[in-house]
C-alpha cells in the first residue's frame, strides 16, 4: 500500500522543525479543502436536485466525503500523536468512498432505467470546469507535503482531492454530451463511472494501515 500511494518502505527520519513545517502545511491544504469542497457540494447538490442529474448529485456528495476525509485528516493531526490516529483516519476515508460508490450506483441505475432524465445544466459545466482546474493543485500540494512526512492518511486525503479532479472531467463530458446532443444516458452512466473509480480508491484506503507501521521519526 505504501507503494501505491508512493511512499517508502518506512518512514522518514526529519528534523522536528521540518515536521512543524510539514504538519501546519497538512493543515492549511486540509482546512482549504475542506472550504472549497463545502461551496461545490452546495451548488452541485442544488442544481443537480433541480435538473435531475445523477452525476451532479453523485459529484455534491463527493464533495460531502471529502469535507469528512479532510475532517478526519485534520482530526489526526490535530492530536499529539497524529500516527495513533492514522488508522481511524484511513477507516473514514475509505467507508467514504464505499458510501459515495453505493448511493451512485443505485441512482444512476435508477436512472437508466426511466426513473428522471437529466435536463440541461450550465451551472453544472461551469462547475466542473473550475473543479478541473482547482483541484489538482490542491491534490498536488498536500500529496507532496504528505509523502515528505510519511504520512498514509495525508497521501490518501489527496488521492480523493485528485479523485475529485477525474470526477470533474467525467462529470464535464456527461453534461456536455447531454447538453449538446440530448444524450440524457450519459449522465448516469458518468456517474457509473464515478463510483467504480471511488470503489477503487476506497480499497487502496482500507489496505492502508497494513504497511509502513514505521512511526514517523524512528529510525528505520
Amino acid at each position: 500500500m505504501a507503494y501505491d500511494l508512493g511512499l517508502p518502505s518506512s518512514r522518514p527520519v526529519l528534523p522536528e522543525d521540518r515536521r512543524r513545517v510539514l504538519f501546519r502545511r497538512i493543515r492549511l491544504f486540509v482546512a482549504a479543502t475542506i472550504a472549497y469542497n463545502v461551496v461545490e457540494a452546495v451548488i452541485a447538490l442544488a442544481e443537480g436536485t433541480r435538473v435531475s442529474s445523477t452525476a451532479l448529485i453523485g459529484f455534491g456528495l463527493d464533495s460531502v466525503i471529502e469535507v469528512s476525509s479532510a475532517a478526519a485528516v485534520a482530526w489526526q493531526f490535530a492530536g499529539r500523536d497524529p500516527e495513533a490516529r492514522e488508522k481511524v483516519a484511513l477507516r473514514v476515508i475509505a467507508f467514504s468512498f464505499f458510501g459515495l460508490a453505493a448511493f451512485v450506483t443505485v441512482d444512476s441505475v435508477r436512472s437508466l432505467i426511466g426513473f428522471g432524465e437529466a435536463k440541461h445544466s450550465t451551472i453544472g459545466i461551469g462547475l466542473a470546469a473550475v473543479s478541473l482546474a482547482v483541484m489538482p493543485v490542491l491534490s498536488w500540494a498536500q500529496r507532496r507535503a504528505g509523502r515528505e512526512l510519511g504520512s498514509l492518511s495525508a497521501v490518501a486525503d489527496s488521492k480523493q482531492t485528485l479523485l475529485c479532479t477525474y470526477l470533474s472531467a467525467v462529470l464535464l463530458v456527461g453534461l456536455l454530451l447531454n447538453s449538446l446532443f440530448g444524450w440524457a444516458w450519459a449522465d448516469p452512466i458518468a456517474a457509473l463511472v464515478i463510483a467504480a473509480v471511488a470503489v477503487r480508491e476506497g480499497m487502496a484506503a482500507w489496505r492502508g494501515d497494513s504497511c509502513c507501521a514505521t512511526p514517523i521519526g524512528a529510525n528505520p
